[in-house]
């Protein structure tokens, strides 16, 4: 398994998804939304190299864990990566939650093996680009309105998109 980019992480967040979670921030973003949370995550040549096989040792560590978070950045510009440790995170057994500036159409219609097997290792996707003029500070789980909560699990039954609502 190769190295991931990140940023860094947060061992135990309670906003980055659905109950107590790991956090890895990768670093590398070419969306750079104005207004974003993270703008240290956005230059590829910032941050540092992470092991995954130690990343998922430190995810282990905590058994309070509901699962573990993709943000960024962008993850899907490290899909080949994310995939693997998510592989393992799953058989923990954790879910993973990915956030992403791309909607899901977009990143189905790049036709990548990499982002389509992080897409299906992916329980919740959040996509979408931040955009200030739509931001709600009253939002679960992301920054604007027109990012979606995404069940993907739900919606790879279905055939359709199906959207989580946390109130």
């Amino acid at each position: 398994m190769g190295l991931i980019k990140i940023a860094g992480t947060v061992d135990d967040s309670v906003v980055d998804g659905e109950g107590y979670r790991f956090t890895i921030f990768t670093q590398g973003c070419p969306h750079k939304c104005p207004g974003c949370h993270n703008p240290h995550t956005h230059d590829p040549s910032g941050g540092k190299y992470a092991d995954p096989d130690a990343l998922l040792t430190q995810i282990c560590k905590n058994p309070l864990l509901s699962g573990v978070t993709f943000s960024g950045g962008e993850p899907f510009l490290q899909a080949g990566e994310l995939a693997l440790l998510a592989e393992k995170i799953h058989a923990v057994p954790l879910n993973i939650t990915t956030y992403t500036g791309y909607t899901l159409e977009q990143l189905t219609a790049m036709h990548n093996k990499d982002i389509t097997r992080l897409l299906y290792l992916t329980d919740i996707l959040i996509d979408g680009p931040f955009l200030l003029e739509k931001r709600d500070l009253t939002l679960s789980f992301r920054g604007s309105s027109n990012q979606r909560i995404i069940d993907m699990n739900e919606t790879r039954k279905k055939g359709t998109i199906i959207l989580k609502n946390f109130t």
